[in-house]
């Protein structure tokens, strides 16, 4: 909204400024950590007075877990609207990427809060039944994949591209859509397997919101992406300003989910975040790119299809407990020591997934 004040700027030099999509970056992330800052308190109490018992404490969970019995969830509430608030200041409206990852996030944000809302008003961890959810999903990811691919020109809006090889594209043709939502889902529902300590999931979150802005930088600047030899997708540079907005309210939400947590994010923002993440993927063609930077939410998820997949052919266990954070927990590590680990983790991945912009 900020940038029609560039129409002034041949009255008002000083409006140029928001020309930048650096400039406009930066002001998305402190005015969505402000938001969340600000209203955070008043969401929490609000959330805690609703939910009565909180988010229902899973019984075969490790035992230092029933502390947190009570701790109001859907906390992503105050993330999105730290994320939606910001980007409609800061960002160019014009650019239809932006509308589909805000749809996307919202989308999936909504799946998530009516899951939330199940699970606690039944104090059950039985919440929106998987097909259905992941039904609902696909639809909104259908819709999100089918629009990213008639924005850009074919064959290139349907091809898959490969970090560290800067000429081969694979075009997919019409396969494109199950593809890219496979993609956005997988990325949805991986995020919301992470989200179970305080601070896991939203850490790692950000360090991959802070690599793809400047993936999406890159990507939608024609000078940059000519020199670093990846792929020029125009318009993919205003999603830069989306996940300033993301990082912002990330460290907003933190200081509220730092241990010991006042308040769980729920599928509410971990759903939304990992879709609006995967989308941004398919958008700036860096799908692959996505399992490297976020190869803690892939770790994630395979443990728990690794889990589930050998229970059922041979009854026993791969891990202590699935998602894989758990199997540490239940090795003995204290819950500050899995997070922080993690974090570690997610940083070194970041670091190798950025790599491939200029190893090509």
């Amino acid at each position: 909204m900020l940038t029609l004040l560039v129409d002034f700027s041949d009255q008002f030099s000083v409006f140029n400024i928001f020309r930048y999509i650096t400039f406009r970056t930066g002001g998305a992330l402190i005015t969505s950590a402000l938001l969340v800052f600000i209203f955070g308190p008043l969401i929490i109490d609000s959330l805690r007075i609703r939910q009565g018992k909180g988010q229902p404490i899973r019984a075969d969970g490790p035992q230092t877990h029933f502390k947190k019995a009570g701790t109001p969830t859907m906390g992503g509430l105050m993330i999105l609207s730290g994320i939606v608030g910001s980007s409609l200041l800061w960002v160019n409206l014009s650019s239809i990427y932006v509308w589909v990852v805000l749809f996307v996030t919202l989308g999936f944000g909504a799946i998530g809060f009516y899951d939330d809302y199940l699970k606690v008003t039944k104090q059950s961890h039985l919440g929106l039944s998987g097909k259905k959810r992941l039904g609902i999903e696909f639809v909104i990811a259908g819709i999100a994949a089918w629009v990213i691919m008639q924005a850009g020109q074919a064959p290139f809006s349907s091809s898959l591209t490969f970090p560290f090889i800067k000429d081969f594209l694979l075009n997919l043709g019409w396969f494109f859509i199950p593809f890219s939502c496979l993609v956005v889902v997988g990325a949805g529902n991986a995020v919301n397997l992470t989200d179970g300590l305080d601070g896991l999931a939203i850490v790692p979150i950000m360090i991959a919101a802070a690599s793809f802005g400047v993936i999406a930088y890159l990507s939608g600047n024609a000078v940059f992406a000519e020199y670093l030899q990846i792929h020029f997708v125009p318009g993919t540079g205003e999603l830069a300003v989306i996940l300033g907005a993301v990082v912002g309210a990330g460290l907003g939400f933190l200081w509220f989910n730092a241990p010991p947590a006042a308040i769980f994010m729920g599928d509410t923002g971990s759903l939304a975040l990992g879709g609006l993440i995967g989308t941004i993927a398919v958008a700036t063609k860096h799908e692959i790119v996505l399992a490297i930077i976020g190869g803690l939410f892939v770790l994630e998820a395979l443990s728990v299809i690794i889990q589930v997949g050998f229970f059922k052919m041979t009854g026993k266990r791969v891990f202590l407990m699935a998602p894989i954070h758990h199997h540490f927990e239940k090795l003995g590590w204290t819950e500050s020591q899995v997070v922080i680990r993690f974090w570690i983790v997610a940083v070194i991945l970041a670091l190798v997934g950025l790599s491939t912009l200029k190893l090509r």
